[in-house]
């Protein structure tokens, strides 16, 4: 998969706060993601998240 620093995920389960994009803050074998719904950064192993994503966009 072609993830960059920027670009918006989307993914398969809601965050509690009830939104499912996450912005990408970090890239490596670990990405640390931020919920665009209520700002909580989250750090999560890349097998597990790109297992989970359903759609990709590019940053703006």
């Amino acid at each position: 998969m072609d993830i960059e620093v920027g670009a918006v995920l989307r993914l398969k389960k809601q965050h509690p706060c009830g939104s499912a994009e996450w912005e990408v803050l970090r890239v490596g074998a670990d990405f640390r993601l931020k919920c665009l719904g209520c700002g909580h950064q989250i750090m999560i192993a890349r097998k597990l998240l790109e297992k989970n994503i359903k759609e990709i966009r590019e940053k703006a």
